[in-house]
């Protein structure tokens, strides 16, 4: 099989059709309402994207128009020194992160739309700035994605971090049949940077003469989930797909030699939009593959798009029987689903505060508390009945 890094345009690569469909999605259930409630932190938040705490009572929360806000005891204050933001569309300021040491350096990371690059529009952008006191200092541009585009669709936008490096997501920005195939432009990738910015040596397209050395995987349509797995170093995402074809995808850790890894066009390749689950929005087909080899298969899928959002596999023992299982927010049907694992396998789904509104967000709290942001209505904290809050 030979493959040619190149745009898509010319993008020449012999694919045919691999494993069987997997199985339908399980049906969803119904929770019983009776085990929990909710506790409403704090409102007046149009469209509350991004959140992390920063110690065990206080967190920051982005609001997507582009305001940051610190929450304390219920009280937002909005936070000075952010760059300036291009607010279109789906853009505007999206996740944030803490650095690991966070108590010692005060490193916030946040993504958000901004112009420049020389191009009309704009694109995703990863930041680092020192927080303190409601104000942002020492502002540090780490990546920038381009070229730009006038559409204001698929930013992305999620961040991870572990000891050493930021994991972060940039969608394909409405090109769907150039960016998330070429791997020398931006858009539709997972990317691995260094916690200064730099780019890690062993990272799978490093050697690739014009690829974007910061991907870390691609072939995605628009990520806006992402977390650590059960077993650690593997990242898990979710996306969103167009009609149908929502998925969650595990990106394997990516060992430079390593027999089972020794093609990263392959192994990186999540198929967008290559193979799906999904059609085009008017009902139209856009490929006849669900499966492709070259590409790698999702562990789950959702038909009909549920818009995922927001991502979070539960470690608290405070809710017993929910204890490993996923959690992912409904925008379109708007309520909050959880996903009972079986090793990696979906068995069970749940529907979780029905009609609650567009979750966007969903984190665990230093507390082991559940957090969910709902857009026009606030930060809502979900608690066990047995519990006090």
């Amino acid at each position: 099989m030979k493959y040619y890094y190149l745009p898509l345009s010319c993008f020449i690569i012999s694919l045919n059709l691999a494993c069987a469909q997997q199985e339908n999605p399980p049906n969803i259930e119904l929770s019983d309402e009776s085990d929990y409630y909710i506790e409403k932190i704090v409102d007046g938040i149009d469209i509350p994207w991004g959140m992390t705490f920063i110690n065990n009572k206080e967190f920051l929360v982005s609001n997507r128009d582009g305001l940051l806000y610190h929450v304390k005891n219920g009280e937002k204050t909005a936070v000075k020194g952010l760059p300036e933001i291009h607010y279109n569309g789906q853009g505007g300021l999206l996740d944030l992160a803490i650095d690991n040491n966070f108590d010692n350096n005060n490193f916030l990371y946040f993504t958000a739309s901004v112009r420049g690059g020389g191009d009309e529009g704009s694109n995703t952008a990863l930041y680092r700035a020192n927080y303190s006191n409601y104000n942002l200092t020492g502002l540090k541009l780490l990546y920038k994605a381009s070229p730009n585009s006038n559409k204001g669709q698929h930013y992305g936008s999620k961040i991870l971090i572990d000891s050493n490096h930021i994991y972060f997501s940039i969608g394909e920005r409405g090109n769907r049949d150039v960016n998330p195939q070429d791997i020398t432009r931006d858009g539709g990738k997972i990317y691995r940077i260094n916690l200064d910015g730099s780019i890690p040596s062993d990272n799978p397209f490093s050697d690739i003469k014009n690829a974007k050395k910061a991907i870390w995987s691609y072939g995605h349509r628009n990520p806006q989930g992402m977390i650590f797995g059960p077993r650690g170093n593997r990242i898990w995402i979710n996306e969103h797909g167009p009609r149908g074809g929502d998925e969650i995808n595990i990106i394997e850790k990516f060992e430079k030699g390593e027999d089972s890894l020794k093609n990263p066009i392959e192994t990186r390749n999540y198929g967008w939009p290559l193979a799906s689950y999904g059609i085009n929005y008017s009902g139209t087909k856009f490929t006849d593959h669900t499966s492709l080899d070259g590409t790698v298969q999702p562990i789950y899928y959702w038909t009909p798009s549920i818009a995922p959002s927001g991502f979070v596999m539960l470690k608290s023992n405070i809710y017993p029987q929910w204890k490993g299982s996923l959690f992912v927010g409904s925008l379109s049907f708007e309520y909050l689903e959880r996903l009972q694992l079986e090793g990696e396998k979906v068995i069970k789904r749940e529907k979780i505060l029905d009609s609650i509104g567009r979750v966007r967000n969903i984190i665990e709290g230093p507390d082991g508390y559940l957090y969910i942001s709902v857009e026009k209505k606030g930060i809502f904290k979900i608690i066990p009945s047995n519990k006090s809050s």
